[in-house]
């Protein structure tokens, strides 16, 4: 019996950080040998919102030099750039033909960024969803590695797919994979250090409020003495308090031990005895990672080999999906 598919992907926006990794990679890293995996770097998404164009093939490759650093394994997984398979761009605009305007425009985080742009808001943006359904449909991806903040997202994927099916094939022989969302809880969603009710990420002006895989020891600790606290005493898990159950998440996802462990630890500390904990912690966690970045990039030519043969594995697969929308929709095949 054959592996299900998963495909995900993330923005080369600047270096990873730690929700990154958190809250996509490990998972991806622990699950691949389950799956038949699909990892790309989407930096056709990072151009809907402006860009440095200085900066953008270099963190494209930095992004993936990282994912094999996290521990993903050749032999389960395909590491390609979204760019390079043109199909991606090709099945956006046959979708957009077929999806309503107005599921768009009811896009949570459209309607977010849309507000903070203003008039300098692109089409690209409102639609971002529709060239990651495509990412997505191209693959026959069974499931979905997707955090809460992009379950609307899929569910736009899915509707599309089903209203493809519907109009241009049979219900005994759809066109395109209807794709299950697959979310873990654990660690999905990391806060930011300078404010615990906000998800950390790489667009906040603050470096503070984010650590970096590659930040070094030094200013990992800069970044958690300086990352903000409450000023109550004893340290507990409760969502009152998000800078605190943050922190405390983080120690316990980064020390190995179990919440219940933490907990009876904690309990009396003030943040002068935890930080240097935490801080202890996630340097550990790190060292490796970085260890491995350094060797990758430093060995000429292994990841350009790596993304050439991603890109032949993803495009002869992104390549039949997108002859079968072509076919369906009635284009004369060359």
């Amino acid at each position: 019996m054959s592996k299900k598919r998963i495909l995900s992907g993330v923005q080369p926006t600047g270096n990873l950080h730690i929700g990154n990794y958190l809250g996509a990679i490990r998972n991806w890293v622990e699950m691949q040998p389950q799956y038949d995996n699909f990892f790309c770097v989407v930096d056709l998404h990072a151009i809907t919102v402006p860009h440095d164009p200085t900066v953008l093939a270099q963190d494209t490759y930095n992004i993936a030099a990282l994912y094999l650093a996290c521990g993903i394994d050749l032999s389960y997984s395909t590491i390609f750039v979204q760019s390079h398979v043109t199909a991606h761009s090709e099945l956006a605009w046959l979708l957009n033909c077929v999806t309503p305007l107005n599921w768009l425009e009811r896009m949570i985080q459209f309607k977010e960024k849309a507000i903070k742009q203003g008039e300098n808001v692109s089409v690209g943006l409102l639609d971002y969803p529709i060239l990651m359904a495509s990412d997505i449909l191209l693959y026959d991806a069974d499931q979905v590695p997707v955090g809460e903040d992009q379950k609307q997202h899929l569910e736009l994927t899915r509707d599309i797919a089903i209203r493809f099916n519907d109009r241009f094939a049979t219900e005994e022989s759809p066109v395109l994979k209807v794709p299950e969302p697959l979310i873990r809880k654990e660690g999905a969603r990391v806060m930011s250090l300078a404010d615990g009710t906000k998800k950390m990420s790489k667009s906040d002006p603050s470096d503070l409020s984010r650590i970096s895989l590659l930040d070094s020891a030094d200013m990992i600790k800069k970044k958690i003495k300086k990352c903000k606290t409450d000023p109550t005493m004893g340290l507990a898990f409760d969502p009152a308090r998000p800078e605190c159950n943050n922190l405390l998440g983080l120690y316990t996802i980064f020390s190995g031990k179990t919440k219940e462990e933490v907990a009876v630890e904690c309990a009396d500390m003030g943040w002068g005895k935890f930080k240097p904990l935490l801080t202890e912690a996630t340097i550990e966690a790190l060292t490796p990672i970085q260890t491995k970045y350094a060797e990758i990039v430093a060995e000429k030519g292994y990841l350009d080999s790596v993304l050439k043969d991603g890109k032949d594995k993803a495009g002869e697969v992104a390549g039949a999906t997108l002859k079968r929308v072509k076919e369906a929709l009635g284009f004369l095949i060359g």
